[in-house]
C-alpha cells in the first residue's frame, strides 16, 4: 500500500508556498531600499509602475497581443507536434525517416530559426507565430513519441478484439495513457513559448511585451522591465494554477 500524506501536511503546503513568496517579496523590498539605485528598484516601486502602465492601457494592450501570439503558437505546436509524435511513436519506419530532422530542429537555436523566418518571410505577424511554433513543435513531438511508445499493447489488443471504433479507442484507451505526456508537453511548452515570443517580438514586432521590454532596455529603465516581467509572470502563474493543474487533476483522476 502506498503511504498517504498526512492531512495536516497537505493543509500546510499552501501556507508554505505563500510564506515563501512573501519572504521573497520582503527581501526584494529591503534589498531595493538598501541599494537605493535605479538598477535595483524596490518591489513597491515596480508595482507602482505596473499599476500606472495598467491604468494608461499600455500594459493590457501589449500583454493581450503577446498572449494572442502565445495562444496561436501553443495551439499549433501542440496539435501538429502531438500528431507527429504519435505517428513517429507508432510507425517505426516513419520514425527512422524523420528522426534526424526532428533532432536537428530540436537543437537549432531559437534565435537562428527566428532570424531565418523573418529573413525568408518578412517581419509579419504570420512569421512571428510560425517562428514560435517551429521552435516549440519538436519538443512536443519528442514527448508524445515517447508516450506513444509506452502505450500498453495489451489494452490496444483488447480494444481490437472487441472491435471498438477508432474514436472510442482514442478516447478510452489511448488518451488516458497519453495524458501525462500531453500535460508534460503543455507545461514545458508554455515555459518555452513565452520566452521565445518575447525574443520574436524584440527582433521583429512593434508591439507586445517583448517590444516594450526592448524600449525600456534602450532607456536603461530597470523598473519598467521588471514591471512588464512581473505582469507576465503573474499571468503565466495564473494559467498554471487556474487552468493546467485543475485539468491535470481531472484528467489523471482515474489513476488514484
Amino acid at each position: 500500500m502506498v503511504p498517504q500524506t498526512p492531512s495536516f501536511l497537505l493543509r500546510l503546503i499552501p501556507s508554505a508556498r505563500l510564506l515563501s513568496l512573501l519572504g521573497f517579496l520582503a527581501a526584494w523590498e529591503v534589498a531595493g531600499r538598501l541599494a537605493a539605485s535605479r538598477m535595483l528598484p524596490t518591489f513597491s516601486h515596480v508595482v507602482a509602475v505596473l499599476w500606472r502602465e495598467t491604468l494608461s492601457g499600455a500594459l493590457p494592450a501589449n500583454l493581450g497581443i503577446t498572449l494572442w501570439r502565445i495562444a496561436a503558437a501553443f495551439t499549433l505546436s501542440m496539435v501538429l507536434g502531438s500528431a507527429l509524435g504519435l505517428a513517429m511513436g507508432r510507425l517505426p519506419k516513419l520514425d527512422r525517416v524523420l528522426d534526424a530532422w526532428l533532432t536537428g530542429l530540436l537543437n537549432l537555436p531559437a534565435l537562428v530559426l527566428t532570424v531565418l523566418i523573418y529573413v525568408w518571410f518578412g517581419l509579419s505577424e504570420a512569421s512571428a507565430i510560425l517562428a514560435v511554433t517551429l521552435n516549440k513543435l519538436p519538443t512536443t513531438a519528442v514527448t508524445l513519441r515517447e508516450g506513444a511508445r509506452a502505450l500498453d499493447p495489451g489494452l490496444l489488443e483488447m480494444a481490437h478484439i472487441y472491435r471498438m471504433p477508432p474514436g472510442r479507442v482514442l478516447r478510452h484507451v489511448v488518451l488516458p495513457q497519453l495524458a501525462p505526456y500531453l500535460f508534460a508537453a503543455a507545461r514545458s511548452g508554455l515555459a518555452l513559448i513565452w520566452k521565445i515570443v518575447l525574443v520574436v517580438e524584440l527582433l521583429g514586432r512593434s508591439d507586445g511585451v517583448g517590444f516594450q521590454i526592448e524600449v525600456y532596455f534602450q532607456l536603461f529603465d530597470v523598473t519598467g522591465i521588471l514591471a512588464y516581467t512581473l505582469a507576465f509572470a503573474l499571468v503565466v502563474q495564473a494559467l498554471e494554477w487556474g487552468v493546467l493543474q485543475p485539468l491535470e487533476r481531472r484528467a489523471l483522476g482515474w489513476r488514484a
